[in-house]
């Protein structure tokens, strides 16, 4: 089995890998393409097209992260035999910033810790939020692998915890969570205290959460969005935080993201001024840990695993289904 891996990566990943995999399973490392490509697996997150027309033995496409891009899946449709698939490494991590923010948005940590900064104690005598999350009941938009770590985190907290899956038919039980199918959100939304957002982007879920749907929500509901910013309707969501509708909100991803190093330090995340607003706890895209090492660790491991048992058994774990993106 020849494998490609497209891309830069340190010594200490290779070495794993080389050490982990099957003694039959041939890597090669790089990012130009050989004369005579003749890997039946490419991993690369965006490829470039040469490397896939150019392999007549690829069978294989893994993105070593989870979510496609809308590049990477247009290439992917121009070559049916090819098979999409992809890591879950990093669902983890996600959800530990997702339920690090919902903590800190619960408990006024951000605008707490500023003014301490600066020596003032108001916060402890003059009520600054510092809301409760036992007991609440708790919405998992996107029950997927990030969603599955989260729901095991928030049954901790002693929360009731229901959740909306894509493939889900009708309302079943699974682990203590309460798994209905998506067509249920707007029933469940009045009902929702904390409403966790773990969706990928796709033309289905751009906007779902609309201005209509987020005023379903009971006021001083908490909102956490760890999927993508574009999943929710940004002028509504602004309004409904800026207003107190919803009371707080923890955001990693974002509407506007920089183009280049050169704008890392001056680009505001949103169109609207969140920046402003006490009550959203703002993160920089961080859910994946990116470039850290205990992330890319997990990175491959699971990758060494998911090689190991296409090896071992002819099934490639982490299919990606094109059409939903997912």
């Amino acid at each position: 089995m020849k494998i490609f891996i497209y891309g830069e990566y340190t010594d200490w990943q290779k070495k794993f890998l080389y050490e982990n995999l099957d003694d039959s399973i041939n890597i090669t490392w790089g990012t130009i393409l050989s004369e005579n490509p003749d890997y039946q697996i490419l991993i690369w997150g965006r490829p470039e097209e040469e490397f896939i027309s150019q392999a007549p033995d690829l069978e294989y496409l893994i993105v070593p992260y989870a979510g496609i891009s809308v590049q990477t899946a247009a290439i992917v449709r121009k070559y049916p035999h090819l098979k999409l698939h992809n890591l879950h490494h990093n669902a983890l991590p996600t959800a530990e910033m997702a339920f690090t923010l919902l903590l800190a948005a619960a408990k006024s940590i951000v605008p707490a810790h500023n003014k301490l900064q600066k020596g003032d104690w108001t916060p402890r005598y003059e009520g600054l939020a510092n809301r409760l999350i036992a007991g609440r009941n708790v919405l998992i938009m996107g029950y997927g692998s990030v969603g599955g770590h989260l729901a095991e985190m928030c049954l901790g907290m002693k929360t009731n915890v229901y959740a909306t899956r894509h493939s889900c038919q009708k309302i079943y039980q699974e682990n203590g969570v309460e798994i209905h199918p998506a067509s249920d959100l707007e029933m469940m939304l009045p009902k929702t205290d904390i409403l966790l957002v773990t969706l990928p982007l796709t033309t289905h879920t751009e906007n779902i959460l609309d201005r209509e749907k987020l005023e379903l929500l009971p006021d001083s509901a908490l909102l956490v969005n760890i999927g993508r910013g574009q999943l929710i309707e940004e002028q509504a969501l602004f309004d409904l935080l800026k207003s107190g509708k919803i009371a707080a909100a923890g955001l990693d991803v974002w509407y506007n993201y920089p183009h280049s190093a050169k704008d890392r330090q001056h680009t505001f995340p949103g169109n609207l001024p969140f920046h402003e607003l006490d009550n959203v706890v703002l993160s920089p895209h961080r859910g994946g840990a990116f470039a850290n090492y205990d992330t890319e660790l997990l990175r491959v491991q699971h990758l060494a695993g998911m090689l190991n048992e296409y090896h071992k058994s002819g099934t490639m774990p982490n299919k990606v289904d094109i059409d939903s993106g997912y």
